[in-house]
Formats: C-alpha cells, sequence, structure tokens
C-alpha cells in the first residue's frame, strides 16, 4: 500500500453511545463530508480492533491449528467448528434480538384486529380504546424498527469478519504452499476463493438464525388463527408446509448450478488471466481468433448455466411474490365452502397481516438460509481442500533461520541431495548431488537446458522437498530468480524492500548493478513508478533491479539463477566484476549461467546433466582433465530411460504465475521507513455523480429488443394491478359478508321483540360467484408473477452475455498501450467482479426493486384512495423522503466506488506474492508480506464497514417515514370512522404495515440497484476502448499473396513514442536492410531494441515511413502485416491447452510436419516422452516446461509459420550455449532465404551477421558489418565486445575475422539480388548509413578522420559524442585481467587492420 494511502482516523462507532449506535448517529459528520464534496479514502475511518485482518487471521490460524492437530488423533479437521468457536456466542446473541423482532411482527396483527373492529356494524369498541389500539399498531412498529437494524448490522459484521479472517488464513497459506501444492491450484482459483467464495459468509449469516425462529412463529401463528377460523387454518399452513420444502429445493438445485457454474467460471478467470498478460504474444502471432473462440465456449458453457440458475431464480421469486395470496385463498376456501363460515373483515385482515407478516421469514428466508447454507458449505470445502494442501516443509535443511553466523562461517553444504518434484515420477530431478561453498568462494554451476540447475538452488532453499541427503545453510539467504521478478511500486521501494533506507548504501548499489544512467532517464528517477510486471523497464533492467535488491538485504550466501542472461555483454561484464567478484567477493555465491567466459574465474565449477553430477573442480583443473565445456552442454541425443514427463521446475518458479500486478510499497513493512514521494499508479477512474440513464438504456437494449422491453413493462403492471385486485375483492367480499350478517341479526333483533315483518333488506351474497372471481384473479397473480420473473431473468441474462462479448471483443483489438499501462488485476476485475455482478447479483437486485416498487406505489394508492386523508402527510413524507435518499446516496455512492478500487490490491497483491514466492521466501519476509496483505484487507473492511452501517443508517430513517406513515394511517382511519367501512380500513391498515419493511428495503434496493449498476457502467466503459488499426486491408490495398517476396525493409524517419504525452522512445530512425540480410541488434538495456519490433508489428503506431518490399505497412491491415513476420520473444509465453495448440492454434498442420520441427528445435526426444505427446497438457504459464524449453516451443512455431521475416528477440537468453549453437544452426538453414533481424545481449550469436545495428537512447549510432565495426576502437560495437573479457573478445574477433573471410558479407551480394560483388559499391543501400561490407578503409571515412567532410554528405548518423564505457556501467575503457588485456586489444586490433588490407590485396 501506497505511503499516500495511510492515515489515522479513529472510529467514531468505539467512542458512541448506545442510543448513538441504536440509530447510527455517529455516522452524521461523515454524511456531511460526502453531502458537501467526494469522500477521498482519507476520510474512510481506521477499522476497529475486533475488525482487524491481523487480529482475526491470528485467532482463526489459532483455531485451525487446534482443528488440524486431530488429524494426529484420526480425527478430521473442521473448519466449521473453528468458526463456530469464533462467532458463535456473538451469533447467537443477535438470534434473540431477531428472535423479539420475529415476535412483534405476530401481535401486530391481533391489535390489528381489535382496531378493525371498531368499525363493524354494531360494533361495541368505544371510540377511546380504538386510539388506543390504533396506538399500539404504531408502537409495534416503532419496535420493529428499533429491533430490525441492529440484527442486520450485527449479523451482516459478523458476517464480514468471517470473510476477513477467512482471507487472511488463506493468505498465510498461500505463502507457505509446497510446490506440488501450487501445481495443483492456479491463481484464478485462489483469487476467485477470495472474491466470491468468501462473500457466501456475508450473505448466508443474515438468514440461517429464520431456521429455528421461522418454526417457533409459525407455531404461534396456528395457535392464533385457530382461535380465529378453526381448522381451516391448517389448508393454509398445509401450502405453507409445501411450499418451504419446495423453495428450500428450488434453492438446493440453485445452489448446485451455483457450483457447475463456479466451475466454468474459474476456467473463463483462469482463461482471460492468461489472455490479458500474454496478450502482446497474441497480437504478434495472430491468434486474436482461436482465443476468441476458446472464451466464447468457455462463456457459452458459463452462460448455459447462468440461464438455468437464472430460471431457477424466476421459480423461487415468481411463487413467492404469490405464495402469501395462495394460502389466504386455500384458507379462505375451505373456511368458507367447507365449514360453512363467515367472513368477515376482523377474521380477514388478522388471517392477511398475520401470513404478510411471517410471510418473508417462512417462505424466502428460509429456503435462502437452507441456500445460502449449502452454498457455504461448499465454500467452506473448497477453503478445507485448499488449507490441506502440501505445505514447504524444509526438513532437509539445518539452520537456516537460527542466529545469523560470524560472516567467515557461512556456507552452504549439500551430502548426497536426492530429490524430486513430484512423488509420483520415477525419474529424480536431482540425483546424489555433493557440493559446497564457504565463505568467500563462487561456485558456478552449469550444464545442458533441463540438467536441473535451478532445482539445485531450489533444494538450497527448501523448495524442492528431499528424498534423502540434506542441505546445510549457515546464514541469511539471497535469491536472485531466472525471471526476475519486480512489483508495482516505485523503483527504490523495489530494491529496499522494507528495509531501512540508507543512502550512502543505496547509491554504491545502484552504481554496482550499472542503474545510475537508467535513472537519471526516468522522468522521476528512482521515484519513477515501474508498472505492473515491471512493464516500464526492459527485461535487463528489471535482472538489475533484482540484483540491486538482493545486494540491499545484505544477506550471507547469494543465490544467482543465470541473472547476467538478460543483459547486454558490456553491462554483463560489469556486473560480474563489480557485484560478483566486488561487492559479494567474501561472501559464498552460486552462480547458474550459459555464459562461459565466467568460467575462468569462478573458484569450483559444478557440471550438471539430467540431474546428476557429472563433474566438478576448478576451471584448470577440469581442462587439464581434458573435459570439453560445449560437449557437456550438448543435449544428449539419446535418454538412458524414458522420461515420464518432462522435468518441472528448471524455470525459476515451479508456479510462474502471472503476474496481476501490485499497488504494493513495502512502506507499512518497517518502522523505520522513510516515506518517500513516489509517482503514484495510474489510478483506476472513479466516476462522479448517479449512473446515468443511458446506462440503463444500454444494459436493457443489450437484453432485450423494444418490443420485447414494452412486453416485459406490461407484464409487470398487469401483475401488479392483479396483486391489488385480489386484495380489494377481499375487502368488497368481506364487506357484502359483514353486511349481510348485519342485516341478518338486525332483523332477527327485530322478529324477537315482536316485528312480524321488518323493513330490513337482507342482501344476497353470491359466495360461489365471489370465490369464483377470487379464484381467477390468485389465479391470474400466479402467472403474471412467474412469467416477469422468468422474462426477466431471460433478459438479464441475454444482456450479460452481450456485454461481455462486446467488451472482450473490445479488449482484443483496443491497442498494447493499455495493458502496458493497466494492471493485469484492473483489467481482470472487470471480467471477474463486475462480469460476476451482471450474471448473479444484479439481476436479483433489479427485480427484487420493481417488486418492491410497483408494490409501495400501490399501497400508497390504496391507502389514499380509501382515505384522501392519507394524502396529506404523504406529501411532505415523500419531500422528506427524497432529501434523505439524495444525501444518503451523495456519501454511499462514493463508499461503493471507493469500495470496488480498495478490493483491487487485495488479489494484486495475493498474486504479485505469489509470483514473487521463492524471492519472498528465500529472504524470510513471509510475515511482512502477510501484514501488507493485512493492511490491504484493512482498507477494503474500512469501505465496506461503512457501506454496511450507511446503508443501515438510510433504513432506521426510512423506517422511521414509515413508522410515522402508519400512525398517521391508523389515526386517519379512526377520525374519519363515519366514512370508513371496516374492509377499507383492514385494507389500508394491512398495506401501511406491510410498507414498514418494504419501504426501507425497496428503497435499499434501487440504491443497491443503483451500485451494482456501476458494474455495468465499469463493462460498458472498456466497450468503447479506443481500438487498433482495421485487421484486414482495405480491397484496393490488400499486398498481394506473395508478399513479401524478398523481405526487403526500410525506415525513412521513423519516430515511436508510446503515449501521446511520452518521450519519443526511437527517434527519427533511417535505415534499410536488404532481401535475406541477417541484421543483429544491440545495444544497452533501455536503448530501444524491443521498440523496434512494437514499430514493425505495429504494436504502437509509429511516425516516418516503414515499406516491406516497397509496401507501406502502414496502409495495410494488422493480420496482413502480422502473419508475414514471425517472432521469437523474449520472453517465452505457453498458454493453457495443448502443446499442439500451442504450436498450431488454426491447425494447419499435420502431426508429422509438428514432429519434425520438434525435431529441429531439439525437443522431439521430451515431447515424445510426455503423456500424450503433441496432446500433453501445458499448465497454466507452461510451468511444467523449462524456461529454455518454452523459448525452444517458441522457436517452432517461428519455424512452423515459414514467413519471409523473422525477429528474434533475445530469444536463447536462457539455454546453454550448445543448444543455443545447435538453433543457431537450425535457423540458419531454416531461415536462409529469409531476413532475420536478431536482437540479442550474447554477442556470438550476432557476430557473423551480414550487418549490425547499435542502438543507443532511441538512436541508431552503428550499422555495419561486424568486422568493420570492431575496427573502431572508440565505437559502441567494439566497447561492448571488450566487456566480455580477454578470451571471449578474442574469441568473437575471430568469429567476425572469419565470417568476413569466407565471403559471409562480401560475396552475398548475389543472394542479395546487387549487381556487384560487394554491397557497398551502391551507396543508396546504405541509406544514410555507414558501412559498406566489402570496401576499403578509405571508402568508410571516419568522422574524426581526413575524409571528414565527405562523411558528413553520406552519413546521418554522426560518431560524435561517442559515450565512454562508463555509460555502460564501467570504470575504464578496459578491463584488465592479469595485467594482460590492454596490450591485447591493442595487438588485436593490429591484427584486424593488417587482416584486413591482406583481405583487400587478395579481393
Amino acid at each position: 500500500m501506497d505511503e499516500s494511502t495511510k492515515h489515522q482516523k479513529r472510529n467514531p462507532i468505539s467512542q458512541a453511545n448506545p442510543v448513538s449506535k441504536l440509530f447510527f448517529w455517529w455516522l452524521n459528520p461523515l454524511f456531511t463530508v460526502g453531502y458537501k464534496r467526494r469522500l477521498e479514502s482519507e476520510d474512510l475511518y481506521n477499522v476497529v480492533k475486533e475488525d482487524d485482518s491481523e487480529e482475526l487471521g491470528n485467532k482463526l490460524e489459532k483455531e485451525w491449528d487446534k482443528e488440524l492437530s486431530k488429524q494426529k488423533h484420526g480425527g478430521k479437521p473442521s473448519l466449521v467448528k473453528a468458526l463456530l468457536r469464533m462467532f458463535g456466542l456473538q451469533y447467537l446473541f443477535y438470534g434473540i434480538i431477531l428472535f423479539f423482532e420475529e415476535g412483534t411482527k405476530v401481535c401486530q396483527p391481533l391489535l390489528l384486529g381489535r382496531l378493525i373492529r371498531y368499525f363493524t356494524p354494531n360494533s361495541t369498541v368505544s371510540r377511546t380504546d380504538a386510539y388506543l389500539y390504533a396506538m399500539g399498531v404504531s408502537l409495534c412498529a416503532v419496535l420493529l424498527a428499533v429491533a430490525h437494524h441492529p440484527y442486520f448490522f450485527g449479523v451482516q459484521r459478523i458476517g464480514m469478519r468471517m470473510r476477513i479472517a477467512c482471507c487472511s488464513l488463506l493468505y498465510r497459506k498461500a505463502l507457505r504452499l509446497s510446490n506440488t501444492a501450487l501445481g495443483q491450484t492456479t491463481t484464478g482459483q485462489i483469487v476467485n476463493l477470495m472474491s466470491n467464495d468468501v462473500n457466501r459468509f456475508d450473505q448466508a449469516g443474515i438468514f440461517i438464525h429464520f431456521l429455528w425462529v421461522g418454526p417457533l412463529q409459525a407455531i404461534a401463528v396456528i395457535w392464533i388463527l385457530w382461535a380465529e377460523l378453526g381448522p381451516s387454518t391448517l389448508g393454509g399452513f398445509a401450502v405453507l408446509l409445501l411450499l418451504i420444502p419446495i423453495q428450500a429445493w428450488m434453492g438446493k438445485l440453485f445452489s448446485k448450478l451455483r457450483r457447475k457454474t463456479a466451475i466454468h467460471t474459474d476456467e473463463r478467470v483462469k482463461l482471460m488471466n492468461e489472455i490479458i498478460s500474454g496478450m502482446r504474444v497474441i497480437k504478434m502471432y495472430c491468434w486474436e481468433k482461436p482465443f476468441g473462440d476458446l472464451v466464447e465456449k468457455v462463456r457459452s458453457s458459463e452462460m448455459k448455466k447462468l440461464c438455468q440458475s437464472g430460471y431457477t431464480r424466476g421459480l423461487i421469486l415468481g411463487p413467492f411474490f404469490v405464495s402469501q395470496k395462495m394460502i389466504i385463498f386455500v384458507t379462505f376456501l375451505v373456511f368458507v365452502l367447507g365449514e360453512g363460515g363467515m367472513l368477515t373483515a376482523e377474521r380477514v385482515y388478522i388471517t392477511v397481516s398475520i401470513y404478510k407478516g411471517i410471510q418473508l421469514s417462512t417462505t424466502l428466508f428460509i429456503p435462502l438460509a437452507v441456500q445460502f447454507l449449502a452454498e457455504c458449505r461448499i465454500s467452506i470445502d473448497r477453503f478445507k481442500k485448499f488449507l490441506l494442501l502440501g505445505e514447504l516443509n524444509p526438513s532437509g535443511q539445518e539452520d537456516k533461520y537460527g542466529l545469523r553466523p560470524k560472516p567467515d562461517d557461512c556456507c552452504v553444504e549439500l551430502k548426497n541431495v536426492t530429490a524430486k518434484w513430484d512423488p509420483n515420477l520415477e525419474q529424480y530431478t536431482l540425483n546424489g548431488i555433493n557440493t559446497s561453498v564457504a565463505a568467500g568462494n563462487l561456485v558456478a554451476v552449469i550444464g545442458p537446458v533441463g540438467a536441473g540447475k535451478s532445482s539445485l538452488l531450489m533444494s538450497i532453499l527448501g523448495e524442492l522437498p528431499l528424498i534423502e541427503g540434506n542441505v546445510k545453510v549457515r546464514g541469511k539467504l539471497a535469491y536472485i530468480s531466472q525471471q526476475p521478478w519486480v512489483f508495482s511500486a516505485s523503483l527504490r521501494q523495489n530494491i529496499i524492500f522494507g528495509n531501512k533506507y540508507e543512502e550512502e548504501r543505496y547509491e554504491k548499489i545502484l552504481r554496482a548493478c550499472a542503474l545510475s544512467k537508467d535513472i537519471e532517464l526516468m522522468p522521476q528517477g528512482d521515484s519513477t513508478l515501474i508498472g505492473d510486471r515491471g512493464v516500464s523497464l526492459s527485461g535487463g533492467q528489471r535482472a538489475r533491479v533484482s540484483l540491486a535488491r538482493a545486494l540491499y538485504m545484505d544477506a550471507d550466501i547469494y543465490l544467482l539463477d543465470d541473472p547476467l542472461s538478460a543483459v547486454d555483454a558490456a553491462v554483463g561484464r560489469h556486473l560480474f566484476n563489480t557485484v560478483i567478484r566486488g561487492m559479494l567477493i567474501n561472501k559464498p555465491v552460486i552462480l547458474v549461467t550459459h555464459q562461459l567466459q565466467y568460467l575462468k574465474e569462478a573458484d569450483h565449477i559444478t557440471i550438471l546433466k539430467d540431474g546428476e553430477q557429472i563433474g566438478g573442480g576448478t576451471f584448470d583443473e577440469l581442462l587439464q582433465s581434458g573435459i570439453d565445456f560445449a560437449a557437456l552442454l550438448r543435449p544428449p541425443k539419446e535418454e538412458e530411460e524414458d522420461k515420464k514427463k518432462v522435468r518441472r521446475m528448471e524455470s525459476s518458479a515451479p508456479l510462474e504465475i502471472n503476474e496481476i500486478g501490485s499497488a504494493m510499497s513495502l512502506g507499512s513493512i518497517e518502522p523505520d521507513f522513510e516515506p518517500e514521494t513516489i509517482q503514484l499508479p495510474e489510478q483506476e477512474e472513479r466516476r462522479e455523480g448517479t449512473v446515468g440513464m443511458s446506462t440503463y438504456v444500454k444494459y436493457f437494449s443489450a437484453g432485450a429488443s423494444l418490443f420485447k422491453f414494452t412486453f416485459l413493462v406490461l407484464l409487470n403492471l398487469v401483475a401488479q394491478v392483479s396483486y391489488v385486485m385480489s386484495d380489494w375483492w377481499l375487502s368488497r367480499w368481506s364487506n357484502e359478508e359483514e353486511a349481510r350478517h348485519a342485516a341478518i341479526e338486525e332483523d332477527s333483533r327485530l322478529h324477537l321483540i315482536g316485528y312480524n315483518l321488518t323493513n330490513v333488506t337482507i342482501p344476497t351474497v353470491d359466495t360461489y360467484t365471489n370465490v369464483y372471481i377470487f379464484s381467477g384473479i390468485i389465479g391470474g397473480v400466479f402467472v403474471f408473477g412467474l412469467l416477469r420473473a422468468l422474462m426477466f431473468f431471460k433478459v438479464a441474462v441475454d444482456a450479460s452475455q452481450t456485454l461481455h462479448n462486446r467488451m472482450f471483443s473490445r479488449i482484443l483489438r483496443t491497442p498494447i498501450t493499455f495493458f502496458d499501462t493497466n494492471p493485469v488485476g484492473r483489467i481482470l476485475n472487470r471480467f471477474s467482479k463486475d462480469v460476476g455482478h451482471m450474471d448473479d447479483m444484479l439481476p436479483i437486485t433489479f427485480f427484487d426493486f420493481i417488486q418492491c416498487f410497483l408494490l409501495i406505489i400501490g399501497i400508497v394508492i390504496v391507502a389514499g384512495v380509501v382515505n384522501p386523508w392519507v394524502f396529506i402527510p404523504i406529501v411532505p413524507l415523500t419531500v422528506l423522503f427524497l432529501f434523505i435518499r439524495k444525501y444518503y446516496l451523495a456519501s454511499s455512492r462514493h463508499i461503493k466506488r471507493l469500495e470496488g478500487t480498495t478490493r483491487s490490491p487485495v488479489f494484486s497483491h495475493l498474486s504479485a506474492s505469489l509470483q514473487g514466492l521463492h524471492t519472498i521466501r528465500a529472504s524470510g519476509i513471509q510475515e511482512k508480506f502477510t501484514s501488507e496483505f493485512d493492511v490491504h484487507q484493512n482498507l477494503h473492511t474500512e469501505t465496506w464497514f461503512l457501506f454496511l452501517a450507511t446503508s443501515r443508517w438510510f433504513a432506521v430513517r426510512l423506517d422511521w417515514l414509515c413508522v410515522i406513515f402508519v400512525t398517521t394511517v391508523s389515526f386517519c382511519c379512526v377520525f374519519a370512522s363515519e366514512s370508513m367501512d371496516a374492509g377499507l380500513v383492514g385494507l389500508s391498515m394491512t398495506y401501511a404495515m406491510t410498507l414498514m419493511g418494504m419501504f426501507q428495503w425497496g428503497v435499499r434496493q434501487s440504491a443497491e440497484v443503483e451500485n451494482q449498476m456501476i458494474s455495468v457502467e465499469r463493462v460498458l466503459e472498456y466497450t468503447n476502448l479506443p481500438s487498433e488499426a482495421p485487421l484486414e486491408s482495405e480491397k484496393d490495398k490488400k499486398p498481394p499473396s506473395t508478399w513479401p517476396s524478398k523481405g526487403e525493409i526500410v525506415g525513412d524517419t521513423v519516430c515511436l513514442q508510446y503515449s501521446l504525452d511520452g518521450p519519443l522512445v526511437l527517434k527519427h530512425i533511417n535505415f534499410k536492410i536488404r532481401s535475406m540480410e541477417k541484421v543483429g541488434i544491440v545495444g544497452r538495456t533501455g536503448a530501444g531494441k524491443s521498440s523496434l519490433i512494437a514499430m514493425l508489428f505495429r504494436l504502437v503506431e509509429p511516425t516516418g515511413s516503414i515499406t516491406i518490399d516497397d509496401i507501406d505497412i502502414k496502409g495495410i491491415g494488422l493480420h496482413d502485416l502480422r502473419n508475414q513476420v514471425s517472432i521469437i520473444p523474449q520472453d517465452p509465453v505457453l498458454f493453457t491447452g495443448s502443446l499442439r495448440k500451442n504450436l498450431d492454434p488454426f491447425c494447419e498442420h499435420n502431426d508429422d510436419s509438428l514432429w519434425k520441427v520438434l525435431g529441429e528445435v531439439q525437443l522431439k526426444e521430451a515431447i515424445a516422452d510426455l503423456p500424450g505427446g503433441l496432446e500433453a497438457e501445458v499448465s497454466e504459464g507452461g510451468v511444467n516446461f523449462s524456461v529454455g524449453q518454452r523459448q525452444l516451443i517458441c522457436l517452432a512455431r517461428a519455424i512452423l509459420r515459414k514467413n519471409k521475416i523473422l525477429i528474434i528477440d533475445e530469444a536463447t537468453a536462457n539455454v546453454d550455449p550448445r543448444t543455443d549453437e545447435l538453433i543457431q544452426i537450425t535457423i540458419r538453414e531454416k531461415f536462409y532465404h529469409c531476413t532475420v533481424l536478431t536482437i540479442a545481449h550474447r554477442l556470438n550469436t550476432i557476430m557473423d551477421s551480414d550487418r549490425v545495428l547499435v542502438l543507443d537512447e532511441g538512436r541508431i549510432v552503428e550499422f555495419d558489418s561486424p568486422y568493420h565495426l570492431l575496427k573502431r576502437p572508440d565505437g559502441y560495437f567494439y566497447k561492448m565486445v571488450q566487456q566480455t573479457g580477454a578470451a571471449e573478445a578474442t574469441h568473437l574477433m575471430d568469429i567476425a575475422k572469419t565470417s568476413h573471410l569466407t565471403g559471409r558479407h562480401g560475396d552475398k551480394a548475389k543472394d542479395n539480388q546487387h549487381p556487384s560483388g560487394h554491397h557497398g559499391d551502391k551507396t543508396k543501400d546504405n541509406l544514410h548509413l555507414t558501412g559498406h561490407h566489402g570496401n576499403k578503409a578509405k571508402d568508410h571515412p571516419h568522422p574524426t578522420g581526413p575524409h571528414e567532410a565527405k562523411a558528413k554528405d553520406i552519413l546521418e548518423v554522426k560518431y560524435t559524442n561517442i559515450p565512454s564505457i562508463d555509460d555502460y556501467g564501467e570504470e575504464s575503457t578496459s578491463v584488465k585481467e592479469d595485467g594482460e588485456e590492454e596490450k591485447d586489444s591493442s595487438e588485436k586490433q593490429k591484427l584486424l587492420e593488417s587482416e584486413d588490407s591482406d583481405h583487400h590485396v587478395e579481393c
């Protein structure tokens, strides 16, 4: 969490008095602020101790440990019991409050019955008693208002605490997971546990108490109604009892469907995580369609289940709407027809109101309790399964976390170490390894791809489970992974990693890691934010930041997993001299490397092959024993025994989890940390004001046509009218019966006192007609209620599907810069949380709101029509209500939006932690990261707690408005008793009492709909993202099918910038790359090498002119361009699915072609040994292949495409030299007739190129053959070669010379279709650039030489201000090695010059 988001604001609830807590007055100051301005995170109250993430996590961990101890005695651990011990007693207390609340709902109808009796003809109730009964009804309403909200706030808060405790426990567990366990889960699943499953606690807690309160309430109701209606009560109760199991069964069916949906949702979120993380590769390979089809397939399966869930919900809520009517209908039908009873207004409305009182708890809350309990059980089972996954067992280690020893005593010792990642595999990852490293020693570990080098480091870290032997570690460890881990924070925060900032040490480390110049070039210096996944840094910069972090930790022992492969030769030599053999000279260091030039300086070399130690000793010892290093690194031709599986974990991480970005600074970790001003990450947009009407229009138009929507509106209105009609008809019927009964009684009375004839007219009441009409109305209520529910959910599901598809198709088409500036977590949040809300929460909330809204309107109209006096107080009450709603929403909307933005960092931190898990565990800072996670959770809790509390604040005030309304209606009825009859009084009073809970619920649902619609708004925002250029060319601009036939690339004044206000990363470059030419591209990290790729693929639109075979690539479709250019990317990206799909997603090649290409990249045997061969599953991130193997698979993809242009982006950085050599041979053979651009840090891979293009700070500073570039002692390229060391430099010069002499450059003119034998005979071929391959030195005037004037005419790039070697982080222009190198380099220069003159004589 950034320092800027830390604040201290005490929570007022901790000091509030009981009355303030009851009415939520303690929130008034916050609402005042929220009404005046937008609420920010600084306005939030800090969490109270009982809601604190760390506190709750510690308690649950303690209880869970008690459960785990049961396993020792053969018992089963139960997470439910652990949670009950923590929260059970508190939860029970709130159950007692609920019991009294529901009891009041039973008493209120009895008082109403006595009030209605006052309005019956010949009533015996006095006016005073009537006022007292009216007051009793009002007091019951007051009691309900007082008891309801503390219960709901209390249980929701307990649900929140359970969620917080479980998330904290899950995170702690994630940090302890063994590598085998990590292979059994994915980031998507863990994120889903924390985002969706834990939410069941928030919901289930509300309803579970109704499972025992509901039946008790039902017993009381039977007793009361038996006194009124006799045995016919049982008829209505039979329906009620029938509805409960049906609804409960439907609830269970719904939770089953949800569980099936969750599987598809997991799959979709996991897939989206991969797509978003690998978007650059998807765009360059033109794989939008296969991935679009894959997402569509998964989403279709998810939508089928969602559709079924929607219909199930419709079947639950539709009957609920009419359930009370059905119960009353059957009760009165049995009473009137079966018992011949007489309906009176008192009987009718006692029955109606008492059933209305228990309707929610019996027909909705009990089924919901069953449903949520079932869902909770599923979620708890998922938690438990995760919590029981295997943990890291450092049993083979000694002294890892003991007291730090003296520097001279620090060491690592491996004795007979045998280990394997998967216990089910026969083959060992490491077998019988014996090695040790003492203080001041450098041990180099070498071996071919898949030999077990990274696994050796993992065994020292305790990550790889040992089968035999032991690992002794004395001292604090620091580990640098093969793929550098950085998180989204400032560069300084990445380096100091939560330790105390010491400026002198920090600056020294920056210089040692050659970061000083990089920092100078950064806009905010070391406070610059390095974006999610380190997007703003090059691969080499990320490696150096990781190295600097390790140095700043000041550990005792350093484990370096090939950190020099990602940097260029000059920086690599500098890092080796100043860091590995400089700052770490007195410490034990184990260096895994493929770069043989460093082996001479190692104290000991360990050689691994197939997990076994096949040799060891000093460099000289190994040479004397006749060992050929190159041969040792050669991949085996035949395997001695079949491998069951490609060896896992040769990569730096067994679960290389795609980082979802972290807004994390480790500021909260160390008390001594000095807050720094950092460039904050791009804030997630928070919109102002209400959700616009256009959002609702777009939502419904996505789900329904105008006709369908109109029909849905009419269906809702008809359903509501039929609902009110049923009550009105009951009122009319009871009045008729009452009048008839009164007339009969009057007639009987007159007969008794002696009248033979009376003038009393006894009205005829056709009971059967009344029953038929009432039955018809009830039938209408049922049919229309069910139809509107089913239709609404169908529209909602269709809208969700349409909007998801629009968002996804737009995400696929948006420019790559969008993914560089937005963390994966932020984008993924739209596809997980926001789409989840649209799928799951919004439909039910919206439907509930529509039902409530129509009922409320119906209630107010009925009450007003019955007694127009009611309209008088309704006007001020409405004005007051509108003001309170506006006042509430001003703050509520901000709080809900803050809740959304404070949630993302929780998942981001989790994902970043999993991605850097080995670094975190090696550094022993799990507790620091746990504290950081708790800080993120607390920030989210602050918003969620306020969301719950402000909802209650609003509900309390709405309920008091309803209390006033109920009181007004009841007293108005007594006041206007002369004009009122019992039936209408009963109708209006029953409706007014119904309003009590429904009004606040309906209004809160309207606010909740608006909050949920924010998710729709956020999805719609992504449907309007800017789009790349068209994928296909216009008909008149489409290139011919044979294009490009030559592969000639020409750039004229090309510039590139990643954003409109960003700096130029390529600055007015001009170049011409000829057909079939092999060009190496070099430059220090950050020089613009990768930007050249972005330019050629139009990942970012460049300015200037770029043509391939005379066709301007800016004028054609992106797929027409990208399909013709192959790339082997810097970071090898594999996707979940079969290996075949990874190689050939369009199924364009047969098996023979695929096996052939795998053979060409040395992978055929390894893949053949896999179960399934080409159909073998690739794990998330491709972690079941080593990094080297992943790069070989990417090479195989490129070979299959058979394009005329190939770009290789440092693709062999993670393979050993021998494999590299074989790959280079394959590339030369397979791409002989192609134009090949190779970005390289290993200079040996490009020394035989036709030409080398040298970049510096976005400009081309040299472009010539390697041979000619090496003749310039003050040139950039020459200095790079010198940095590799004397032996390697000689070797590289030999390659350049041999390549030159054998005609690799001069004699390829015919291949390049040039009329002359030497490239240099045509000045235009070297458009504005230096260096003609075959010409004499005088044709290549150097600006400082005698032909300077001529050079200025020819050259656009002038070799002025050539940086000294200090720019590469070095102290001087030559590195002395045994005091010989200066002498050697001058002799080599003379030798090259003499050879050059000889060569031209021969020509």
